[in-house]
């Protein structure tokens, strides 16, 4: 609690009014974090925009919630650490996200626009590279939150395209999904560490 309070720029006595204990901590920081990961897929879901443009949103999201906009997110690879009460709470709304991420991919495999396959794989695959970002991104290495996020959206969306004559898709142009987010805050100054791999 001390570290955290730090951290927090905060006495320790001064964390305790807020959170009776560290379980406190890492089950706000993990329902916090999947609150917007919920608002995010549920926002793609509004868009009009093709199955590629809706996943992309949700990926770039995930990922900017994990490593740039909710300080100790990555708190999330800790729930085991949580009371089973909390852990259940927590589990089922990462199911709620995870199947709603697979819906996602399961309309694109319908339409044509991604490759027949199991959604449900792919959307574990899928959500495991992201959540692994929280080991090996650095806040100093070469590329911000917002470049990684976007070139792994490249990555993931582009192994499940559906190809034509043998090549696949172009993908889909990128939209602007932070235009009320302001991109000269604390966090366009993380950044990740080149020649560390998923």
């Amino acid at each position: 609690m001390r570290d955290i309070a730090e951290a927090a720029d905060l006495s320790p006595a001064n964390l305790y009014n807020y959170f009776r204990g560290k379980h406190e901590i890492l089950f706000f920081c993990q329902d916090n974090s999947l609150d917007r990961m919920i608002a995010a897929l549920e926002k793609a879901r509004r868009m009009r925009t093709s199955a590629a443009g809706r996943l992309r949103m949700v990926i770039v999201s995930h990922l900017r919630c994990l490593l740039d906009e909710v300080e100790g997110s990555a708190a999330h690879l800790l729930t085991s650490a949580l009371p089973p009460r909390e852990q259940r709470y927590l589990v089922t709304k990462r199911d709620r996200y995870e199947e709603g991420v697979r819906s996602l991919i399961a309309a694109g495999v319908r339409s044509g626009e991604f490759e027949s396959g199991d959604p449900a794989l792919a959307t574990r695959a899928m959500l495991g590279a992201l959540n692994w970002s929280v080991q090996w991104f650095r806040p100093d290495g070469p590329q911000t939150a917002t470049a990684i996020a976007e070139g792994l959206a490249d990555y993931l969306i582009q192994g499940l395209l559906a190809k034509e004559d043998g090549r696949t898709q172009a993908l889909p142009e990128k939209e602007t999904y932070y235009a009320d987010r302001n991109q000269t805050g604390h966090g366009s100054k993380k950044r990740a560490t080149a020649g560390r791999t998923l």
